[in-house]
């Protein structure tokens, strides 16, 4: 392993990071000098200890790429085709029968977002709980997938199948739902035993309904507006049901490199459907539960990112998987609105990406 020091603009570029408002970072990035480890700032608000290189996080909708890579391996496997109708499958919930697999894989299904949709005009649908106060209340309720896809199918459709794209949760619970059918086994089990397993990665949680988070691992804070006034809370400890398989898994820095690296050196989808899953659709450049993204100097990178409240993921790496950039971030007790949390979020992943890529 590299050691650190030779690595200072690393060092600086986390610090940089907490000086601009997060409470903890830890970064690892694989390249060909090497791999270098670090953190910076506190694991828990109030206390003086780093976060742990090695600490469990919350991924957020990096889980995304890994239900995605999981439903790939079952097209591999002949029993579910890209271009084929879901509806076929999940015949119970009335989908649209024009929705195929590769619409749910890219967001382009319409199907209406089970966590509230913001539409371009300004205006908002709401769906479930999930900020303030009322989603505190429900810190450690339990949501079955099932109930989330049919609040969004009681919803009017964004827009007609494959007409357009628009990010939406609901496609990747759809997806576990779908994955559970296929192969008649809890979703956890069949993503243990098809990806984790084979690539060891023993620091990787799929939690369904479980609260907990394995040690060791950094605090999540969530300060949120009630009414007039300000509350601060730690939110480690929390049920992750309510994203489900579009954002619910706990990881590491290291659990992500290996994952990301493999599949981007082509060593877990064949490599037709590796290409699939990098053609991205021409609006926000999105593959198949990833992002295609230019560098500053006209490379390309593949990325998922996550946020939950509380937590900040990033997951990049380079086109042959031997460069990576894999980090966690927690939030302090900063009073920041949604807008500000993701401007803070843009602004650190852009940091580090100069510096990697």
């Amino acid at each position: 392993m590299t050691a650190n020091h030779h690595r200072p603009e690393l060092q600086q570029a986390i610090q940089d990071i907490v000086d601009s408002g997060w409470a903890g970072v830890q970064l690892r990035v694989n390249d060909p000098r090497g791999e270098w480890v670090g953190s910076a700032g506190v694991a828990q608000m109030g206390g003086s200890a780093k976060p742990p290189t090695d600490g469990h996080f919350r991924i957020g909708s990096n889980t995304k790429s890994f239900t995605a890579t999981l439903v790939l391996l079952l097209v591999a496997d002949g029993r579910l085709e890209l271009d084929g109708p879901v509806a076929d499958h999940l015949p119970e919930y009335g989908l649209d029968p024009r929705i195929t697999l590769r619409m749910v894989l890219q967001h382009t299904s319409g199907l209406f977002n089970f966590t509230g949709e913001y539409y371009e005009d300004g205006t908002t649908a709401p769906g479930i709980a999930w900020e303030g106060q009322e989603w505190v209340d429900n810190l450690l309720r339990t949501y079955r997938p099932e109930e989330l896809v049919r609040l969004a199918l009681s919803k009017p459709a964004r827009f007609e199948p494959g007409t357009d794209w628009s990010y939406s949760n609901t496609n990747y619970v759809l997806l576990r739902l779908l994955v559970e059918k296929v192969t008649g086994r809890p979703f956890a089990e069949e993503m243990r035993t098809r990806i984790l397993d084979p690539l060891g990665l023993s620091g990787t949680v799929v939690p369904d309904a479980s609260p907990e988070i394995p040690e060791p691992h950094a605090h999540a804070t969530y300060t949120y507006r009630h009414g007039d006034e300000w509350k601060t809370l730690d939110v480690t400890r929390s049920n992750p049901s309510w994203i489900s398989a579009a954002g619910d898994m706990i990881s590491t820095t290291r659990d992500l490199h290996v994952f990301f690296s493999a599949l981007m050196g082509g060593r877990i989808l064949p490599a037709g459907l590796l290409e699939e899953m990098r053609t991205p659709h021409p609006k926000l450049n999105y593959g198949l539960g990833l992002f295609v993204q230019q560098t500053e100097d006209g490379g390309t990178v593949y990325t998922h990112n996550g946020g939950m409240w509380g937590w900040g993921a990033l997951m990049f790496s380079s086109p042959d998987g031997t460069t990576t950039l894999t980090a966690s971030l927690t939030c302090g007790d900063a009073r920041l609105d949604m807008m500000q949390v993701g401007e803070l979020f843009g602004q650190a992943q852009k940091r580090l990406v100069a510096e990697v890529f």
